[in-house]
C-alpha cells in the first residue's frame, strides 16, 4: 500500500500539548512540511517567544533560539544578522507581537530586517486564561472583557498587518486561515512564499494566521471554525497585503 500523508521529517515524535480544536497543531505541521520540501531543515532557525508555542523546540527538528516574551524580532534581527546564510523566522501569538512586541516588530520591518514572521491570530491571550488581547475585537467575550470588549472602555484591535504593511522595508504581508481545507492551502502556498521572499534578500516578510482557540472562546471546534468566516474576517480580511515581488503565479 502506497503511504500518501506521513509526520514531516522536521518535526519530532513528540505529542502536541496544545488543547484540542487549536490551530497551532496545524500550523506547526504546515510549517514543518514547508520547511521539508523547501530542504531547510539544516539552515532555517526557529525563534518562538513566551505564549502556547514557547515550547515550540519540543517539536520541530531545526535550531530554534527562544526569545524573552515580545522580544522574538530583537533575537531574529541578531542571528540573521550574524548569519545571513540561514532562514529565520518567528513563531508569534497575538499577545506576544501585537502587546509587548509591537515596537520590536514594527521597527525590524521599518528597517527591512530579512526574516520571516508567523503570526498566530486567536484574538486572546491562550496561554494565561484567554484575556482579551490587543486583536480582541469589539464585543468579543474574554476573562477580561466580560460583556464584550468596548472601544470607549477597551479602544480598537489592532490590525497589525495593516501597519506593517506601509512600512518600507516591509516585503510580503499576507493574511490566512487555518479553519477549513482551502484556507489550510492557502496558509502553506503564504508561508512556502515568505520564505521564498527571504531566500532572495527581498526583506521583512510577515504571515498572519487566523487561528480557532475554541477552549478559550468557550465554542466547540466547529463553532469555532464558523466564528472565524463569519465573524473574524470581517475585522482582519484574508489576502495579501502588500508584495513587492509582482510574482502574480502564487496569488491565492
Amino acid at each position: 500500500m502506497k503511504k500518501v500523508f506521513s509526520r514531516p521529517k522536521s518535526l519530532k515524535k513528540n505529542p502536541f500539548h496544545y488543547c484540542p480544536g487549536c490551530g497551532h497543531s496545524i500550523l506547526h505541521r504546515i510549517i514543518g512540511e514547508v520547511i521539508d520540501e523547501m530542504n531547510l531543515q539544516e539552515i532555517i532557525i526557529g525563534v518562538p517567544p513566551a505564549g502556547c508555542a514557547v515550547l515550540a523546540y519540543n517539536y520541530f527538528d531545526i535550531d530554534m533560539g527562544e526569545a524573552s516574551h515580545g522580544r522574538a524580532a530583537a533575537l531574529a534581527t541578531g542571528i540573521k544578522r550574524a548569519l545571513p546564510d540561514r532562514i529565520v523566522f518567528t513563531y508569534q501569538g497575538d499577545g506576544d507581537i501585537a502587546a509587548i512586541g509591537t515596537a520590536e516588530t514594527i521597527h525590524a520591518a521599518a528597517r527591512g530586517e530579512n526574516f520571516t514572521t508567523i503570526f498566530v491570530n486567536n484574538g486572546v491571550y491562550g496561554m494565561t486564561g484567554g484575556q482579551m488581547a490587543p486583536t480582541t475585537i469589539l464585543g468579543q467575550n474574554t476573562t477580561t472583557s466580560p460583556g464584550g470588549r468596548k472601544e470607549k472602555r477597551d479602544g480598537f484591535p489592532i490590525n497589525l498587518s495593516e501597519m506593517l504593511a506601509i512600512a518600507k522595508g516591509s516585503a510580503y504581508i499576507e493574511r490566512t486561515a487555518v479553519n477549513s481545507p482551502a484556507n489550510i492551502i492557502k496558509t502553506k502556498k503564504a508561508i512556502t512564499k515568505a520564505f521564498h521572499v527571504q531566500l532572495k534578500g527581498l526583506g521583512f516578510s510577515l504571515v498572519e494566521v487566523l487561528s480557532p482557540c475554541p477552549v478559550n472562546w468557550k465554542m466547540t471546534p466547529e463553532e469555532a471554525w464558523r466564528w472565524i468566516d463569519e465573524v473574524m474576517t470581517i475585522h482582519f480580511p484574508l489576502g495579501v497585503l502588500k508584495d513587492i515581488t509582482g510574482d502574480k503565479k502564487d496569488a491565492h
